[in-house]
């Protein structure tokens, strides 16, 4: 497909679409991207002035170009809503008019001025009027032209010839090319467009394919991140055009110059998209039954302006709609469609299309990856966390691993609970044989998902959870080593102990342990607190008498011991704790939680007859915070309102591709709203993670949510009605996640230490709940947001910065990134230079021992493993006690030790934890840090000029499989 110069959406300037776009970059086609400022400009008569241009040629006064000057001005501060606000279309005209009054007065018989003169009285004009934002702009944009003019003088004549798709040749416009640039750039501050030429030049060759140009804008653009997080957005405008072109082209759309704006482009282009989308059995043919004409109207193409180019790369790769492999879904379309999926079953669809299309396009939520997937298409699966319980069965087992497949063929996440499986060495009845355990099965299991691998969108992934007191735990806990049998390895799968609280009070009293079969000791499985602890010891009675045969003796240090080492060497297993998750879970009354999910975020019932269902998205917070530095509480209440609803319907609109998943999830309704960008918030709020006020505000932050997600599914359920085994729930007792804190304390004892203040009146919310019900068993589950994050161009969930540059790998390619907050401190204090930014490459995105950098900046911009373990512990402790599900929560820690491992997990236990996930440390963590010549580090460069020297690249395997 040949390449075109599109409408590259920005603030400034809304360019056209060619009739024959293959000739935008050739000399025989001349202003190639006039802007549709108005698609039919008000002609002020001008009698005989001429313009002195900088070439010294002499061309007729055009008052339209003075026109279209002060409107791109009037668009870089106001925004695309400009080029079609009447109030703004008068003043500009009035503006002009002014203009070319004051010119012919100099002049009234006719003559030359030169451009820089007109240039000069624009500018006085819009000060005259007071619009003095619009005057700055305008004086910026000037610059921008000078610096690209000096720049393009200084560069050799480049002839070069560009291939037309027909197969002939013409010389490249760099005139045109150069414009291109300058407007692309245009609203983005502190960015250089001569450095984008310089560096496309340098990517271009005679006879290139003019499709190749795009590809070389978007390559010269990215390498310059590292200079300015700014040159992300220029680098997602560059994408846009060639987004822009496939679409259309694929379409067959076609547009004159000066004939459309952009949004008239989307409104013309989303009826085309949905008629080729549904003819291709890709969208479910339900979409025509809405009102086209009323969703199109409420497009907002400028929201195509706010992604970052890791945001939009990552879209255009896994989450556009495509045939052929050619993407024809535009960023809005696709959050439109995804939201008229999500409210195709409401009376009034329309308007509830609209307010999920303006919620999700805005970046204040953002729903998971499966339902951004498959919302709107002819399987719409849309849910995130599937977890499932695995009988002792033969055929149980099998059919577990095929419902694994069929969870996972379409974006599912999944845990396995398989604490129930035998033990090496139990007797098998049917045959008189002696099991192998449950280690073989796992295998199979991890083959499984290496083969479904989620459509080709993202890898297939499972976690095998086991009960710390199964015969098995310990080939359990090497099962991701890479020595031994490879038979009994499972090297894609991850584990995670499920562990009881007995197990971590008897290595607290440095006790003995005993191992079990399932199949001797079966009523373990569906037991926690007091009643586990008794039955548990009542067994150990019948091993010491003998009447047990299977079983094993140990020391409960050691154990943990072997489960810490492990985990260090391996990753896995992770660490899970059984009773928290039972106890404080409001569903208790009809069923047990035997595992957490992929992500350690999810707690819920399952059995032989239920696979639970989990459907996850999160709340962007930095987007809640106002001017004052405090959480929006409206606007917080208001976006949960909606994300409660839209996680609501995912229930009842979703494909199940097992009956088993669909009975769980229509009986109990369990959604997970949760949050992303937390760091992102606390720079903004200027508080280092590793500090009292953090921790305050993880605490506040997620009452607040926790208040009014709970609120939302209350009113709905009054609406809608409660979910149906909401009898007898501690919701229908009036018992809040909060108040579920107590009956963990009182099984605990002294081995509990968790924070239970808070600051919001609870009680008139009690009265609410048990009054109206609650439409949802589960409403609040923080997930890893590895991708969805990216979408947003935030940081992920609950993480800190893992370091304040690197280079991001994932499916979609390797991207560098760097941390805005602080090159925007940095260029304040005069501090942003080559030099900082080769010092902070060297020391792999740290500032600790950057003698230049002030110690509030090293406190604030403190990377993971920077930030002393206990903080994220505590702010962890704090989210639970709001939670009634659990977080996905990364532990770092930069030098590892036995001792340190054992003081971490312990203290997640006491600090009333649910779960935790990954542990990162720096020496397992790879990293590759480029030769830097260390010679100018001791000279300060321009940023003006090219940087030298690779930024660092940091392998990082995040978690993308819940969203």
């Amino acid at each position: 497909m040949t390449s075109t110069i599109l409408p590259n959406a920005n603030k400034s300037i809304t360019p056209c679409i060619d009739k024959k776009p293959e000739h935008m970059l050739v000399n025989d086609l001349n202003e190639s991207i006039t802007p549709c400022i108005d698609k039919e400009p008000e002609r002020i008569p001008v009698n005989g002035l001429q313009v002195i241009k900088r070439n010294g040629k002499p061309v007729s006064y055009d008052p339209n170009k003075i026109r279209v000057a002060i409107s791109k001005a009037f668009l870089a501060v106001e925004g695309g809503q400009a080029a079609t606000s009447s109030r703004i279309h008068e003043r500009v005209t009035q503006l002009t008019g002014q203009i070319t009054q004051i010119l012919q007065g100099r002049l009234p018989q006719g003559g030359t001025l030169p451009i820089e003169t007109i240039q000069d009285q624009v500018e006085l004009v819009l000060m005259r009027a007071e619009a003095h934002q619009v005057a700055r702009a305008y004086v910026l944009y000037r610059e921008e032209r000078r610096k690209m003019r000096e720049h393009t003088a200084s560069q050799p004549d480049i002839q070069l010839q560009i291939t037309l798709s027909d197969g002939s040749k013409r010389p490249l416009n760099m005139e045109q090319l150069s414009k291109l640039i300058i407007e692309t750039c245009h609203g983005l501050t502190e960015l250089n467009p001569g450095l984008i030429l310089q560096e496309t030049l340098r990517n271009l060759y005679d006879g290139m394919p003019l499709a190749e140009i795009d590809k070389a804008l978007i390559m010269s653009a990215r390498s310059l991140v590292e200079q300015d997080p700014n040159y992300t957005y220029a680098t997602a405008r560059f994408l846009l055009r060639t987004l822009y072109a496939e679409a259309l082209s694929f379409l067959g759309i076609e547009r004159k110059i000066g004939s459309d704006t952009l949004h008239d482009l989307y409104r013309h282009y989303f009826q085309h998209y949905l008629e080729q989308g549904i003819a291709l059995e890709l969208l479910d043919p339900e979409l025509k039954t809405y009102d086209i004409q009323k969703l199109t109207a409420a497009l907002l193409p400028q929201r195509d302006e706010q992604f970052t180019y890791l945001g939009l790369q990552t879209l255009y790769d896994r989450y556009f709609l495509h045939a052929n492999e050619i993407r024809f879904e535009l960023p809005q379309a696709f959050f439109m469609r995804v939201a008229m999926g999500l409210a195709i079953k409401e009376t009034n669809k329309e308007e509830r299309a609209i307010e999920f299309y303006k919620l999700l396009s805005s970046f204040d939520y953002m729903a998971s990856t499966p339902t951004l997937f498959n919302s709107g298409t002819l399987r719409p699966q849309l849910s995130s966390c599937f977890l499932t319980t695995v009988a002792d069965d033969l055929d149980q087992i099998y059919s577990a691993i095929k419902d694994n497949a069929l969870l996972s063929k379409f974006a599912g996440g999944l845990g396995n609970d398989w604490t129930s499986v035998r033990a090496m060495g139990a007797r098998i009845k049917g045959t008189n044989g002696k099991s192998l355990g449950v280690v073989p099965f796992l295998n199979v299991a991890n083959a499984s998902a290496v083969a479904v691998n989620q459509g080709g969108k993202r890898k297939g992934a499972v976690c095998a959870y086991l009960e710390t007191w199964h015969l098995d735990v310990e080939e359990f806990l090497e099962l991701r080593k890479n020595t031994g049998d490879d038979r009994r390895r499972t090297h894609d799968m991850n584990t995670a102990n499920w562990v009881p609280d007995l197990f971590m009070k008897r290595v607290m009293q440095e006790e003995d342990w005993t191992l079990f079969s399932p199949d001797e000791t079966p009523d373990l499985h569906d037991l926690y607190g007091l009643a586990f602890e008794e039955r548990y010891a009542a067994y150990e009675a019948k091993a010491a008498r003998g009447e047990i045969k299977n079983f094993k003796k140990l020391s409960a240090i050691n154990l943990w011991r072997k489960m810490l080492s492990l985990l260090f060497e391996t990753g896995h297993p992770w660490i899970t704790f059984k009773d928290p998750c039972n106890l404080r879970s409001p569903q208790q009354h009809v069923g047990i939680i035997h595992s957490s999910n992929l992500c350690t975020e999810i707690t819920l019932n399952t059995s032989v007859d239920e696979i639970a269902v989990c459907n996850l998205g999160s709340i962007n917070l930095p987007q809640h915070l106002n001017d004052a530095g405090e959480l929006d509480q409206n606007k917080l209440r208001a976006t949960i309102r909606t994300a409660i609803r839209m996680l609501d319907n995912v229930i009842d609109i979703n494909y199940y591709t097992v009956p088993q998943a669909r009975r769980s999830n229509l009986k109990h309704r369990p959604i997970g709203l949760g949050l992303m960008g937390f760091q992102d918030a606390l720079y903004q709020l200027r508080v280092p993670y590793a500090s009292e006020k953090a921790i305050a505000f993880a605490d506040y932050s997620m009452e607040m949510i926790s208040y009014y997600a709970i609120e939302a599914s209350s009113d709905l359920a009054k609406e809608r009605g409660s979910y149906e085994s909401f009898p007898g729930s501690l919701w229908s007792q009036g018992i809040l996640p909060i108040d579920s804190i107590t009956r963990l304390q009182e099984t605990r004892g002294e081995w509990f230490n968790q924070n239970q203040t808070s600051t919001l009146d609870w009680a008139p919310l009690r009265q609410k709940v048990m009054q109206n019900g609650m439409r949802n068993s589960n409403c609040m589950a923080i997930a890893p947001t590895a991708t969805i994050s990216n979408i947003c161009g935030v940081s992920q969930s609950i993480e800190p910065t893992y370091q304040n540059i690197f280079v991001k790998s994932n499916m979609s390619g390797e991207f560098t990134v760097i941390n805005p907050y602080l090159i925007k401190d940095l260029k304040s204090l005069g501090l942003w230079d080559a030099v900082m930014l080769n010092d902070i490459k060297y020391y792999d995105g740290s500032l600790q021992k950057i003698d230049r950098i002030p110690d509030t900046l090293k406190q604030l911009y403190a990377t993971a493993f920077e930030v002393p373990v206990h903080w994220l512990v505590e702010a962890g402790s704090r989210r639970q006690k709001w939670i009634d599900q659990s977080q996905s929560l990364n532990l770092y820690m930069a030098e590892p030790s036995g001792k340190k491992l054992d003081e971490l997990y312990k203290l997640i236990w006491l600090k009333g934890l649910k779960t935790s996930y990954y542990l990162r440390t720096l020496g397992a963590t790879h990293m590759e840090k480029a030769t830097l010549e260390r010679g100018h580090l001791n000279a300060v460069q321009s940023l003006a000029e090219p940087l030298s020297g690779p930024s660092c690249s940091i392998l990082d395997p995040d978690c993308e499989s819940c969203q």
